[in-house]
Order: C-alpha cells, then sequence, then structure tokens
C-alpha cells in the first residue's frame, strides 16, 4: 500500500512539473508579454506606412485597392488590425490602399440597343460619367456608336471607370402628326378665304 501511495504521489509531482514547465516553455515560445500597439497608418502614404510599420517590429501586407479620386494615389485607405490594437511583434498589419490609377472596364456592344439600356449597362460597369449627343437616324433613342475622349469605340475596348462616355443617339423621325396637323390648320384657313 505505500509503495501504491509513493507512486501516486510521485506521479502528480511529475505532473506538476510538466504543467509548470509547459507553461514556462509557452510562455517563453510565444513571447508572452512582449506586445505591441499597432500604429496609425490610416492616410499616410504606403511608403511612410510600412516606414512605420517595421520601426514597431510589424511588417506591412497590401491587401487590397480601391480608387478614390478625391484621395491620392498609394494612400493608406484602411488598414487591419486597427490602430490600437495590442499584438505581437512580427504581426503582418494589412492594409487597403488608393489605387494608382482608376480600374479598367472592358465595354460589351453598346449600339443598336436603346439609350436607356446603355446608360444601364455602364451604370452596371460602375462608369457613372455619361453624355448623349444626338444625332439624325430614322430611330429615337436608338445607340449608333460610343466615343471617348473623342475616338469612336468599338466592343472590347478597355477604358478606366472615371472616363466620360459619349453616347450617339438618334433623333429619330420628324413628328408627322403635327406636321400633318399644321397643313390640315394651314389649307383650311386658305380654303376660308377662298369662300369669302
Amino acid at each position: 500500500m505505500k509503495k501504491l501511495l509513493l507512486n501516486l504521489l510521485l506521479m502528480a509531482v511529475a505532473t506538476l512539473l510538466i504543467v509548470f514547465g509547459a507553461d514556462v516553455f509557452l510562455g517563453f515560445w510565444t513571447r508572452h508579454g512582449d506586445t505591441i500597439k499597432v500604429p496609425v497608418v490610416r492616410s499616410l502614404p504606403y511608403n511612410q506606412a510600412l516606414t512605420a510599420l517595421t520601426a514597431e517590429g510589424l511588417e506591412g501586407v497590401v491587401a487590397d485597392s480601391v480608387y478614390d479620386s478625391r484621395t491620392a494615389p498609394g494612400t493608406v485607405i484602411e488598414q487591419n488590425p486597427k490602430a490600437g490594437t495590442v499584438v505581437k511583434e512580427g504581426r503582418e498589419v494589412y492594409l487597403t490602399i488608393n489605387a494608382f490609377s482608376p480600374k479598367m472596364v472592358t465595354l460589351p456592344t453598346l449600339t443598336d440597343i436603346s439609350q436607356r439600356q446603355a446608360r444601364s449597362i455602364l451604370e452596371g460597369l460602375d462608369i457613372k460619367n455619361v453624355v448623349e449627343r444626338r444625332v439624325p437616324s430614322d430611330y429615337k433613342d436608338l445607340v449608333l456608336g460610343v466615343r471617348y475622349k473623342g475616338a469612336r469605340l468599338m466592343p472590347g475596348a478597355r477604358v478606366p471607370i472615371n472616363a466620360v462616355i459619349e453616347l450617339e443617339v438618334g433623333e429619330g423621325m420628324p413628328d408627322f402628326e403635327a406636321a400633318d396637323s399644321l397643313v390640315n390648320d394651314v389649307f383650311e384657313t386658305d380654303q376660308l378665304d377662298l369662300f369669302e
């Protein structure tokens, strides 16, 4: 019985030593207590943001880019983790930057469809600057051509999303009913003058 109690006591001591040793080892391994606050890099140019992160022992990684014409190209728009977050040294900080150039899109066929449908397609591609120029045509509101900076665009052309796209839209035939009405009014007036 003494031998059994001694063995149980030795097992308990060994277990405590293993748990204590693992706790000390894990604290050392994970650098428990060694923390850094993430600096504010939002609104900084990309190179300055990288310098600030590196100085704190962190690594900056571009995770995404967006295009905003109101913000300088290469400016950090967002960061993750947020500024002030407590992290370990060597942690990656993911940055979203403002792109250096606007996103390019490929234009589909925009001719021989209504101007309303063409506008809808362009808005779906994030092109917001669309102007219309009326041109002589038998078909009213039919898109006959597409231009960018004066050059005619063919399907498959690539343009920036901030481009001003000009749609050449048909004027349509003159309204013959109004013209017929005017002719009839003139004719009736002339006939009344004859009978007077």
